[in-house]
């Protein structure tokens, strides 16, 4: 039987966490000439996540835990709520290789992780380590695990955790991920194993995400049925054309409830370039954590419009803007770096 047929389904990010999944940044590859510049904005990441829940970082060994674990308390992170394990993995992008934690509509104390296929967007970086994460991950926690057996990533989906799901065509039927199959087959996985009933389809992602378009660079859903979606104004730009048409398309779909989403436009910062290269800086890659919201920013004027948009979307939490201008280097923030671990219980 499928996990939709159990009764399992993916929750909303919003939905109270029993932790946050990390792999700690190691690969040098991934910012080149940079990556030390990384640490300040990432550890106050873990510092701001673990002063409302627990932190699970994957590192490569225990010379390294202890290297984070001094930096962390030094800047006063609350280290009961952190725990390591030596999981080695080849990046930091724990969103897309990482566990995909399912809960049981019928019986609360059950949950459950979807294990699937990671190739590194299409075979673009080594990820033999990174697609063992979530077995070790079902190890750890004795979780039972579902093997759907096709490429699938966590920033390519987005959820209200009601029923319905966002992607992109641009990410999910690029041949590099699942040639075998079409449009239709995949819908049926994503029903199938995220326990949805409903596929909203946009279309291109934003210039530099070397993702091919995922989601949460784009669109999310800041509730039940309202979406926030980045929006580019200035007609010049790379990213107009494409985000103009994922915004006409929302304004079409409908949810599965029958209602038409409520759709609120957040801005898109101005662009990042570093060593002449166009990278995909956007508002639309916070984490939802429990209690608070962690934003990226960019050193522009655009920071201060985008975090009040998200304030204005979660009045019921702490906004926290914090600089991603090193992070996004490596062609990602904070929603890529992290995977959420839903509670049992949800209030």
């Amino acid at each position: 039987m499928t996990p939709k047929e159990l009764g399992y389904y993916f929750p909303a990010e919003w939905v109270r966490h029993e932790a946050t999944w990390l792999n700690y940044p190691h690969n040098e590859n991934s910012w080149p000439d940079k990556i030390d510049t990384i640490f300040p904005s990432y550890h106050l990441f873990i510092k701001l996540l673990a002063d409302v829940e627990k932190v699970h970082i994957n590192v490569l060994n225990n010379k390294i835990q202890e290297t984070i674990s001094y930096s962390l308390t030094m800047i006063g992170a609350n280290m009961e709520n952190i725990v390591f394990h030596i999981f080695p993995n080849n990046d930091a992008w724990t969103r897309d290789c990482g566990p995909a934690f399912l809960l049981n509509r019928n019986d609360r104390s059950q949950k459950a992780i979807v294990n699937w296929q990671y190739n590194a967007w299409g075979g673009k970086y080594p990820c033999d380590l990174d697609n063992q994460i979530p077995r070790l991950v079902a190890d750890y926690l004795n979780l039972p695990v579902f093997e759907p057996g096709i490429v699938m990533e966590g920033g390519s989906v987005d959820f209200n955790g009601v029923g319905d799901l966002l992607t992109t065509k641009a990410c999910l039927l690029n041949e590099n991920r699942n040639p075998h199959l079409n449009q239709g087959q995949i819908e049926e996985m994503l029903c199938n194993y995220y326990g949805v009933n409903n596929v909203i389809w946009l279309g291109d992602g934003i210039d530099g995400d070397d993702t091919d378009g995922h989601i949460d660079d784009l669109s999310r859903f800041v509730n039940e049925d309202t979406i926030v979606t980045a929006v580019e104004t200035n007609i010049y730009d790379e990213n107009y054309a494409p985000l103009q048409d994922n915004l006409k398309l929302l304004n079409k779909v409908r949810l599965s409830s029958g209602k038409q989403p409520n759709i609120v436009e957040l801005p898109m910062p101005d662009p990042v370039i570093w060593e002449d290269q166009r990278l995909p800086a956007s508002y639309a890659n916070f984490y939802i954590a429990n209690n608070s919201i962690i934003m990226p920013t960019y050193k522009c004027a655009a920071d201060n419009k985008a975090y009040y948009v998200l304030e204005e979307c979660f009045k019921d939490r702490t906004i926290h803007a914090v600089d991603s201008t090193d992070i996004i280097w490596g062609l990602g923030s904070f929603h890529c770096l992290s995977q959420q671990e839903p509670a049992l219980s949800l209030k």
